[in-house]
């Protein structure tokens, strides 16, 4: 069974959510991948508001091909999570709910994941038009210089995911059962 998630509830529905479980996320999700983190990371540091409201965000690791005409946004695949493993407790900790992207992350990232009440998402990878699909709107947010690794705000409608890692920190991808 797929339980349809509106990113707005997902502070309330993160602690229900099960690892293993297929979910279709609807709202808003922030693209970030490396370079935005370290810009991120360095605007939280320094004690400067980052580019949007982390408390109740979800950050998706992609960096979305330009669009064709007509198009909200072109291929948008997720890139490999744990190169934002190093980050993500930083970010959970400032209230990011969620982050979706594609592989296992570090025991810090499950822990993170645990103590804030936070869950990652695993989106398939190999299917980034079909994922532009689900994305309604598109606005570059920040950090324009960074190309496609530049954040972006999507809209996205049954967006379709894997609950990866959920909110206990359990992962699907623990082959020790625990």
């Amino acid at each position: 069974m797929t339980r349809n998630i509106n990113i707005n509830e997902l502070g309330k529905q993160a602690g229900a959510l099960k690892a293993g479980e297929h979910v279709l996320v609807s709202g808003t999700l922030y693209t970030a991948r490396d370079s935005a983190h370290k810009e991120i990371e360095e605007l939280i540091k320094s004690g400067k508001k980052p580019p949007f409201e982390l408390d109740g965000s979800v950050i998706y690791y992609c960096g979305p091909c330009p669009a064709r005409p007509g198009e909200a946004i072109g291929p948008c695949g997720p890139t490999t999570s744990s190169r934002m493993d190093s980050f993500t407790p930083l970010l959970l900790s400032k209230g990011v709910r969620a982050t979706i992207g594609k592989g296992p992350r570090s025991k810090e990232v499950a822990d993170a994941c645990r103590r804030y009440g936070a869950v990652y998402l695993a989106a398939t990878g190999g299917i980034a038009t079909l994922l532009a699909k689900k994305v309604k709107y598109a606005e570059l947010v920040a950090f324009k210089e960074l190309g496609p690794e530049a954040v972006y705000r999507l809209e996205v409608s049954d967006f379709p995911a894997v609950v990866a890692i959920d909110a206990s920190g359990a992962s699907v991808f623990d082959r020790d059962g625990k």
